[in-house]
Parts: C-alpha cells; sequence; structure tokens
C-alpha cells in the first residue's frame, strides 16, 4: 500500500522554544508526534529521546512487523499492538533513567502519539493529548481519546465539551493525567484497524488541535494541494493566537491505479461500510461512535458458508452471533420452517452472555458471508474498555428488555385469546 505524508512544526506566539517533536520513518511506515513538558528545555529533551527511543524499539521487532505484512497467520495483530506498547514502556524507561541522571531534569515528560501502517492495518500507540485524526470518504474521526484534566471532567460530566472557556477548570486546559517519563512506566492506548484506499491521517499537538473543528479540518486535509496541508495548519493555530508549540503531520493513503489494485480497494471499502452500516442499524451497537465500532469490528471474523451448510444447529450451545453481510439463510425449528433472513440480519446474539443451548437451527440457502462475534473476544472488550463496555452492556439490557415486553404482550395476547374461547365454549354448551 503506497503513502504519501508531509510535516511541519513551530514554536508559536508565545513560547521561546519548541518542546515538540515528531518523527518520519518511511522504511517502517512509522509517524511520531510527541510534545514534551518540564521546563528549562527538559521538555525538548524528553520528546526527543521518546521519538527515537521509539522508533528504535519498533525498528528491532521489524522481523515481526514483517512477516505480519507479507499474511504470516503466525503473527496477529495483537503482536504488533504488544511491539507498540513495548515501545511506550522503552521510551518512558529512558526518558525516566535521564532524569534520575540529571536533577534538574527530574519530572520531565512527553506525549507520544504514534501511527504505524503495516500493510492494510494501522496501528497506533498514544500517551496524552497529543492526536491521532482519521479522515474517510469525508468523514472525520478522532481515534485517539485525550489524556488530560479536562477530558475526565467532561467524561464524567463535570463541564460541557463547548463550556470550556467559561469553567472554573479553564486554567487546567494544558494539564494531562497521563505523560511518558514523568514516572518510569506508564500505560497508553492502542488500537488497530483497517486502512483503506484514500485514507488521510493528521498527528498533531495540543498547539494544534486546540483550534481545530471538524468542518475546518477536513476542509484543509481535503484541498487538492495536500503537500501544504501542514503548513496550513501551522498557520492556523497561529493566527488564532498560536498559544503552544504546533506540530502537523499529514500522512495520505494513496489510491490504486485503475485496474485489479483499484477494484480490489474499492471492494475493501464496500465491504468494510457494509459492515459499519450492518451494525449501526443493531439495537446493540446504535450507540457506538465511527471509532468504537471499529473497535468491534477488530475482533470479529468473516467466514463464508455453502449452500446447505449450518451455521446454528438447535440443541448445541454456541458462542456466536452471527451478522448477515451478503446472502440468505433459512431459520428453522425441528426441520419445520420459519423464516429467511437478508442481509443485516443478524442471529444468536444471546449467545454472547448466556451458554443456554441453541432454540433454533440456521442453514445457508445461498452461498452467504457472514460477521461473526464471538463470546471470548465480546468479553475482551467489556473488560478493556469500560465507556464502550458501559455502552454495550446499556444496549443489550434495552435489546432484552423490548424482547421481554414483546414477550409478555405475546402471552397476555394468548391468554386473551383462550379466555375468548373458553367464553364462546361455555355458550355454545349452554346452547
Amino acid at each position: 500500500m503506497e503513502l504519501s505524508f508531509w510535516a511541519a512544526t513551530d514554536v508559536g506566539l508565545k513560547r521561546e522554544a519548541n518542546e515538540d517533536n515528531f518523527l518520519v520513518d518511511k522504511k517502517l511506515s512509522l509517524f511520531v508526534v510527541a510534545d514534551g513538558m518540564g521546563g528549562h528545555a527538559s521538555g525538548e529533551v524528553a520528546s526527543d529521546i521518546a521519538v527515537h527511543e521509539f522508533r528504535n524499539a519498533v525498528d528491532a521487532n521489524r522481523d515481526t512487523i514483517d512477516r505480519f505484512a507479507k499474511g504470516d497467520s503466525a503473527v496477529r495483530p495483537q503482536d504488533i499492538l504488544t511491539i507498540l506498547e513495548q515501545a511506550v514502556q522503552a521510551a518512558g524507561h529512558a526518558i525516566f533513567a535521564k532524569g534520575q541522571a540529571e536533577p534538574e531534569k527530574r519530572g520531565m515528560g512527553t506525549t507520544t502519539s504514534a501511527l504505524l501502517i503495516v500493510g492494510d492495518r494501522g496501528f497506533i500507540a498514544h500517551v496524552g493529548d497529543s492526536r491521532i485524526y482519521l479522515l474517510r470518504r469525508g468523514q472525520l474521526v478522532q481515534l485517539t481519546e485525550d489524556h488530560s484534566l479536562i477530558n475526565e471532567l467532561i467524561r464524567r460530566g463535570k463541564i460541557a465539551k463547548d463550556g470550556i472557556e467559561n469553567s472554573p477548570y479553564k486554567a487546567y486546559k494544558n494539564a494531562v493525567t497521563r505523560a511518558v517519563g514523568v514516572y518510569e512506566n506508564v500505560q497508553g492506548d492502542t488500537i488497530d484497524f483497517e486502512i483503506l484506499p484514500g485514507d488521510q491521517f493528521l498527528l498533531c499537538s495540543d498547539g494544534l488541535h486546540a483550534y481545530l473543528d471538524d468542518k475546518k479540518t477536513i476542509e484543509l486535509l481535503s484541498q487538492d494541494d495536500i503537500t501544504q496541508a501542514p503548513k496550513r495548519f501551522v498557520d492556523l493555530a497561529n493566527s488564532g493566537g498560536g498559544h503552544d508549540n504546533i506540530t502537523a503531520v499529514v500522512v495520505r493513503i494513496d489510491r490504486a491505479s485503475p485496474g485489479a489494485a483499484a477494484t480490489a480497494g474499492d471492494d475493501r471499502a464496500e465491504e468494510l461500510q457494509r459492515k459499519i452500516d450492518v451494525l449501526k442499524q443493531m439495537p446493540m451497537f446504535r450507540h457506538l461512535t465511527y471509532k468504537e465500532i471499529i473497535r468491534v469490528l477488530n475482533v470479529t471474523e468473516v467466514k463464508e458458508f455453502a449452500p446447505g451448510e449450518p451455521l446454528i444447529t438447535e440443541g448445541m450451545s454456541g458462542e456466536e452471533m452471527f451478522i448477515l453481510l451478503k446472502g440468505k439463510v433459512r431459520v428453522h425449528k425441528n426441520q419445520a420452517f420459519i423464516t429467511f433472513l437478508l442481509p443485516g440480519s443478524h442471529i444468536g446474539e444471546m449467545a454472547l452472555v448466556d451458554r443456554s443451548p441453541r432454540s433454533t437451527s440456521v442453514t445457508a440457502e445461498d452461498p452467504s458471508r457472514l460477521l461473526i462475534l464471538r463470546r471470548r473476544e465480546f468479553y475482551e472488550i467489556v473488560r478493556k474498555d469500560p465507556s464502550l463496555s458501559v455502552k454495550l452492556l446499556w444496549s443489550f439490557v434495552q435489546v432484552l428488555a423490548d424482547r421481554l415486553r414483546k414477550t409478555t404482550a405475546q402471552l397476555s395476547g394468548a391468554r386473551l385469546e383462550a379466555h375468548a374461547q373458553d367464553m364462546t365454549d361455555d355458550v355454545l354448551f349452554d346452547e
């Protein structure tokens, strides 16, 4: 997959020195932005150590990364994420050791936001309040979540996102809750996702994203002369006040040239969009953001079923929920036909939380393509992402409540029908 990239950094209008650093490694397809903190030039030292130590740690695992890029099934996406987690720790250890050896630099630290592109997948490691955005088909998504006091207050409902400037917490806008190197170890966020031709990424420090909104970001990334995008972002921040150092790295996944490669890219894009659309229509996932849906998709598997091949067998236990992407399946019980399901339908969601035997059988009627989410991976999402887990479990409760209401209504209707029949029988008997 071919990619292009451009970068710019600027001291801004209020600071005397630039404590931001960035790294672009074309051979590794690795991009990093780090915003240092610590004063007395220590911030610049911390961010410089971070980008170089991060790069060295990734490069030391190049063999594993190359194997993944070549499709080696023994290397999983989680293995690449582990490499990035180790790179964050390596950078943190180096910065912390430097601070211990030089007391005037003790307590220095830095944000670190890194994007690694391997084949047709992207991998992110993130600590602090620098950001990574994705622009895909006109839709902008913030892929990272700020580790900042302000963002934590927003998440807890203490302040509104658009009310920061008028809140008593305004003075803490730059306070981060996690940084690389302040302590010997730090917990970073990681995520992996599918990359499509035409995707664009913006990695930036808070000196830029403080002046961004979705509309302006999309506009600057969508201009014909993309090579000038980083400079335009720097100019935007300085025109807004330039209160901090400003760094922007823009990465674009080039569209394939006409032919088989372009067709394959279009097919992947269409299938990914189909998956997203199907999940958004499901009650269980309707409240998820684009980023959260991508996280769910990351733990799913796509499988083809031939006509007559069983998906679910009545009476057997199972742990999979199936989402029909293409084709048609038949639902039956004791060989009695119940219904056909078409693309967009989902089957077996109760298996995500319940080990009870399946109540019906499902068989492929036509060649069918299904998305499979297993209980094990579902629990892993719930365990690792508290915010996402609350949405998923709350939606699941709503689905169960809706089913309970429908079942109660059906039972009430059946009871009324039976009562009416009894009354009819009584009348006939009286006659």
